[in-house]
Order: C-alpha cells, then sequence, then structure tokens
C-alpha cells in the first residue's frame, strides 16, 4: 500500500465538532475500503491567502493515510461532493513523518513566544508613569 496525506480545508463558518464529524467520515472512507489512517490531525482555524468561496478563513484538517490508490480516488471523489470542503489535496508521500507536523510545531513554538511576550516585559515601564503628550505642550 502507498502512504498519502490528504489536506483539507472546511468552511470557516463550521463549528469545530462539524470539523470533527468531516474528518471521522473520511477516516470511515478509507478505513470501508481496507486502508488505514495513521494520523489525524487538526491545524485549526487560519487564515486563507486569498478569499474563496466567500470565505476568508478555513479549518485546516490532515490526515495521514496507507492505503492503495483506488481508496484515495474514492475519498477524492467524496470530499469533492461535500460543500464544507471548500479545498483539498492529497500528495503521495515516500514516508510518513513521525511526531508532530512542521504546522504543529509552528503552533506550538508560537505559544511559547506569545507566554514570553506576555510575562517578559517587566523592564518597560507602565504607560501610566508618563506624563501625556498634549498636557506637556498645554504648560509650555
Amino acid at each position: 500500500m502507498a502512504l498519502y496525506e490528504h489536506v483539507f480545508l472546511a468552511r470557516q463558518d463550521l463549528a469545530q465538532a462539524q470539523v470533527d464529524a468531516l474528518a471521522e467520515a473520511a477516516t470511515k472512507i478509507v478505513e470501508d475500503h481496507k486502508g488505514k489512517v495513521v494520523k489525524t490531525e487538526t491545524w485549526g482555524l487560519r487564515s486563507l491567502a486569498y478569499r474563496i468561496a466567500k470565505n476568508r478563513k478555513a479549518h485546516y484538517v490532515m490526515l495521514e493515510i496507507d492505503a492503495p490508490g483506488d481508496v484515495v480516488a474514492e475519498l477524492e471523489r467524496q470530499t469533492q461532493i461535500n460543500e464544507d470542503v471548500i479545498r483539498y489535496m492529497t500528495v503521495k508521500v515516500d514516508e510518513l513523518e513521525q511526531g508532530p507536523t512542521v504546522m504543529m510545531r509552528k503552533q506550538e513554538r508560537d505559544r511559547e513566544r506569545r507566554g514570553e511576550r506576555e510575562g517578559g516585559r517587566g523592564d518597560r515601564p507602565d504607560r501610566g508613569d508618563r506624563p501625556r503628550r498634549d498636557a506637556q505642550e498645554g504648560a509650555e
């Protein structure tokens, strides 16, 4: 069997539970046709580079699949029919990535940076300590 990465973008107005249901439906299609979904990652609601079907954002989901080619053809056929999916792409890969993908590592790194940024401003004076600019100009 061949290895594939299948990424789809779901409409921005869907709830996370609906996005999870779409991923489960894709998993069921693969497993019903004697394939196997090795890993499912939800990358969350992200901004798009350009509008697609009036959507500025989309829910990103990636499935790592170990299945024959006809299973992927059926998965793509079912995905194409679904109106909640605005884009999809399936890529054949030589081997599946171990551990979290680059997108998941990037989210962790961004979360850590936000934490440092919020907690690391101890040396910056509070804005309330400085006199207001217009108060200085009016006094002259």
